[in-house]
């Protein structure tokens, strides 16, 4: 059985800053939230570095979970746009946690990890961030959906949504060319979607200055590291299920 005592060192791996804490089994916060910078270049051998330091200003623990800005299967990072792909590509974030700390991690996609904290549970939900770049991830009644990297997804001719919003971008063209930008985004998003609810998030979704629809909202990007607890709670369910038999019905007499 689950113990809400056990201790989850959850960390946020960001463009611009690393951040992690301790949660206990159902996602409360055990300890105030530390960050480092993040190094540049962020490479893979600088970041654990940096999550090394962080765990030092931790008790002990007994699982990781970790969100990284980039897209990944099965803890091995394909993408990561905000990094640097070519130092990234197919390195097994998962397994040099685990050989680091000796525990056993789950590592998704830093959206993705943001969408599972958030979710009501109902319905077709998705989670945009904006931050260094344009993140995003999918929940159909809670359940996580299979990662897409709309970061990089045309917009324009030349651009994707990274360069048409992303922080280099809105401090290029100023809040007021970006925000009508971002009411585009959110139109397409709308049309192509029908999502039932919509959640911004990231450090950048506080300077939307355009009325939103009923259906959206804005939340703090702090509650996305919660979903370390949510991530291993599915993860000890779809283990369960793989593993219990198969019911079998006793033949009618």
């Amino acid at each position: 059985m689950e113990e809400i005592n056990e201790k989850i060192f959850a960390i946020d791996i960001g463009g611009t800053h690393i951040k992690a804490t301790i949660l206990n089994s159902i996602g409360e916060l055990l300890g105030k939230y530390e960050k480092e910078e993040t190094p540049n270049p962020a490479s893979p051998e600088k970041v654990l570095a940096v999550i090394k330091i962080l765990a030092k200003k931790f008790p002990e623990f007994d699982k990781i979970a970790a969100g990284f800005p980039g897209y990944l299967k099965k803890g091995v990072v394909k993408t990561a746009p905000k990094l640097g792909t070519d130092l990234w590509k197919d390195y097994d974030l998962c397994k040099s946690l685990e050989q680091a700390f000796g525990k056993s991690a789950l590592v998704i996609n830093d959206a993705d990890l943001q969408g599972i904290a958030l979710s009501s549970g109902k319905g077709f939900e998705m989670v945009i961030t904006l931050g260094t770049g344009f993140g995003s991830s999918f929940m159909l009644d809670g359940i996580l959906l299979p990662h897409l990297e709309m970061s990089q997804h045309p917009v324009t001719k030349s651009k994707n949504y990274n360069d048409y919003i992303g922080e280099a971008t809105l401090k290029k063209i100023g809040k007021k060319k970006w925000n009508k930008r971002m009411e585009k985004i959110i139109s397409i998003l709308k049309t192509v979607f029908n999502y039932d609810h919509l959640f911004i998030s990231g450090g950048n979704a506080r300077l939307l200055t355009f009325k939103l629809d009923d259906n959206i909202s804005i939340d703090d990007n702090e509650d996305g590291i919660k979903g370390g607890a949510i991530l291993w709670k599915q993860e000890a369910k779809s283990v369960k299920e793989i593993t219990e038999p198969w019911p079998i019905e006793s033949p009618k007499k």
